[in-house]
């Protein structure tokens, strides 16, 4: 349980910052949350007691589309094999996060092209065929003597283009700038989008690692039980141990098969995440082929992880050209100050009927200069200007976040091999100390207590150790993300290359 809730908060505090960005590409502010767990709850208000944490980790990691899916394929009856590196294509493909900031990419495309609309040429046809009568008192005040006043009825056909061309408008050409600003945010946040689903895959991919070693730790835990049961039972009949000793190594027992049920069921369920994580088929059983042992990563020096985490992270490079967007949007504010120049141009066949019709053409140069516009103008540079600041704080609060987020990866890496290398030890000395309790126990030197707590300090040992190596390989598919390299290169550091 602890170890999926720390599991669930590393998750929360990686994605959050994902959700807003695709939710708030377009101008709505942005508050990105930290990696670090306690930073997380500080942030958000979570408790955290473990109990909960976790109720709070549920529903927030119900509403986060990053651990959703779109399922598609077909269900087969086998199980199949899954490695990681099929898990982070299928998370790729079919992860509702990314699908979604697709999603919003294409509406970036339209408003791009919405912008560009104002710069291109329109064209439009018009034709009708009508029949008129005109009484010349009334339409134009005409009485003359020998000509009726009521003309008609008669046809009139009428058939044209018009074409409509903004010549120059610096308000639109700087309004096209910065849609196309936005335009390559957008396409950056996809790239970061990727980038969150790979955290999101290999982090849960990681969990069903350590949870299928938490299974055979409880399995062999188990076993070790039962052996035990059963030599107590013995040597209750060979008169070498009490009615007590039996009923206390039976205990032991069944609490070992009661941590072995709770195993299975959090492997089960947290292969359920996996699969709605990458999409997989509803129901659709399978193995996972890769495993993670320990494999040391030795990262470059802190400062040049930053310096490349600037140049690489997409997010960071999103909120740069979301800066420039918002600089070339309050220039376009001020450039309806303007004068601007249009042309206009139709051109058609008109006549009573279209055998009868021949051509005629209108064209004119337009010269708009605006004088006073009600404060409009003043009130669209005020909120440009105030978009370009919220743009340029987040920016700097990007940074700031990015120097804290790799830090805190190398301080976890540091701490998690440490961890690693203690808990290696804790099993042995761990294992070794019931191997001899046990020994005393055949012997008749001890009853049976000595070995119930060798068994539950070696099981103890275990799931530290567990905990350690999935922190650690944890911290470095973290310090991968923070860098802007996790789709690029998170077997390379999961292999501790």
């Amino acid at each position: 349980m602890e170890l999926r809730t720390l599991a669930n908060m590393v998750l929360i505090g990686g994605l959050f910052s994902g959700v807003l960005a695709a939710s708030a590409q377009y101008g709505a502010p942005a508050t990105p949350a930290p990696y670090n767990p306690i930073a997380l709850a500080e942030v958000t208000g979570a408790p955290r007691t473990a109990v909960q944490a976790g109720q709070n980790n549920e529903r927030t990691l119900s509403q986060n589309p990053y651990l959703g899916g779109v399922p598609s394929g077909k269900l087969s009856a086998t199980p199949v094999a899954l490695s990681l590196e099929d898990a982070v294509k299928l998370g790729l493909r079919q992860n509702l996060g990314g699908v979604l900031a697709t999603d919003v990419l294409t509406g970036a495309r339209g408003e791009r092209w919405q912008a560009l609309s104002e710069l291109l040429p329109n064209v439009v046809t018009d034709s009708g065929f009508g029949v008129h009568q005109i009484d010349l008192r009334a339409a134009f005040g005409l009485s003359i003597p020998g000509v009726p006043h009521i003309i008609g009825p008669f046809g009139y056909f009428d058939s044209r283009a018009y074409l409509k061309q903004s010549v120059f408008d610096w308000g639109s050409i700087e309004g096209a700038r910065s849609s196309q600003a936005q335009l390559d945010a957008a396409e950056l946040n996809v790239k970061d989008a990727r980038e969150l689903v790979v955290l999101v895959v290999v982090a849960n991919y990681l969990l069903v690692i350590a949870d299928e070693s938490e299974v055979e730790s409880a399995t062999s835990q188990r076993d070790t039980a039962k052996t035990l049961f059963q030599q107590a039972t013995d040597q209750k009949t060979a008169g070498l141990a009490s009615t007590v000793d039996v009923l206390r190594s039976q205990v032991e027992l069944e609490s070992r098969e009661q941590k072995l049920i709770s195993a299975q069921n959090g492997l089960a369920k947290q292969k359920l995440v996996l699969a709605r994580a990458i999409g997989l088929p509803l129901g659709q059983q399978f193995g996972i082929t890769t495993h993670a042992p320990y494999h040391e990563l030795t990262p470059s020096s802190l400062d040049e992880a930053i310096e490349r985490a600037y140049k690489a992270r997409p997010d960071f490079q999103s909120l740069l050209n979301r800066v420039r967007s918002a600089q070339l949007a309050k220039e376009a504010a001020y450039a309806e100050r303007y004068p601007s120049i249009g042309a206009e141009v139709d051109y058609g066949l008109s006549g009573v009927n279209p055998g009868t019709s021949h051509g005629t053409i209108d064209a004119a140069v337009t010269l708009r200069i605006p004088i006073f516009q009600g404060g409009r103008v003043h009130g669209d540079v005020l909120v440009a200007d105030a978009g370009l600041t919220r743009e340029k704080q987040q920016l700097e609060d990007m940074r700031a976040r990015i120097d804290q987020e790799i830090r805190d990866a190398y301080l976890d890496l540091a701490s998690a091999a440490q961890e690693v290398s203690v808990e290696k030890s804790a099993i042995e000395l761990a294992t070794q100390n019931l191997e001899q309790s046990r020994d005393r126990f055949r012997s008749g030197v001890t009853d049976n207590v000595e070995v119930v707590q060798a068994q539950d300090a070696l099981a103890i040992a275990n799931d530290a150790y567990i905990a350690s190596l999935y922190s650690y390989n944890l911290a470095k598919i973290s310090l991968a993300r923070a860098t802007g390299v996790a789709e690029s290169r998170y077997a390379e550091y999961l292999g501790g290359n």
